[in-house]
């Protein structure tokens, strides 16, 4: 089986796909790994230069400089130098082909599509070639690899990242504080007690001044004609 299964070109930008290779893999879990790699695409200037999402059976590797990113799809035995010297010499055949204007005017997905023969016939180069032909470069992306380590995710990340980017952001519950309320003090009692007998004060005065005031409603008039 084939260690570079699926590569493409995007745009880092926005993660607008400008070219990709033809696909030979339909399992589950590859078209499962195809999607989250879209998914990622959209988030690459968050992650600048090189970096890696493993998961059980693939692995999604991407390498990018100035607006452009190439990434691949590889199985598990592909070592990560081999992935990165791949997505190195992808990057320069693609760089080399397209300017950044021509690039950067790009409006519609995998607009250089005819530079798929080109990813087709770097993909099976690195795939059927002996690696022994190619150790001085692949010693030279390790121990770039040491100074300067890539980025590491795993693919669950890529669906945490998406579900934020739609507005579904994940939710922390967490329990309500328990307030526990202080006993009444022999204070509070009294208080509590002095305003009832305030407040009855108050509502027995104001019964008797409207009985008062029934009983003798012509009074306050007389009094008014007698100091006249």
């Amino acid at each position: 089986m084939s260690m570079i299964l699926f590569a493409c070109v995007v745009r880092v930008r926005d993660g607008l796909p400008l070219s990709a290779s033809t696909d030979f893999y339909h399992t589950q879990d590859f078209l499962e790994c195809r999607r989250r790699l879209k998914t990622l695409a959209l988030r690459l200037a968050q992650y600048p230069g090189r970096g890696s999402a493993k998961g059980r059976d693939f692995s999604i590797h991407f390498s990018s400089s100035r607006d452009v990113a190439c990434m691949a799809i590889c199985s598990h035995q592909c070592p990560s130098a081999m992935a990165f010297y791949f997505l190195e010499t992808l990057w320069w055949e693609f760089t080399a082909s397209y300017d950044t204007t021509c690039i950067g005017l790009a409006s519609r997905p995998y607009a250089f599509l005819e530079f798929d023969s080109v990813i087709q016939k770097v993909k099976w180069h690195f795939n059927y070639v002996s690696s022994t032909q190619m150790e001085n470069s692949l010693e030279k992306i390790q121990e770039d690899l040491k100074f300067q380590p890539p980025v590491v995710l795993t693919l669950e990340d890529t669906d945490v990242a998406n579900g934020v980017m739609n507005g579904h952001t994940r939710m922390h519950l967490e329990p309500a504080p328990n307030f526990r309320m202080e006993p009444v003090t022999a204070l509070g009692v009294l208080s509590l007690i002095l305003n009832i007998m305030c407040a009855a004060l108050n509502l027995i005065r104001g019964i008797h001044l409207a009985e008062h005031s029934l009983q003798d409603p012509g009074s306050q008039f007389c009094w008014l004609d007698q100091t006249s």
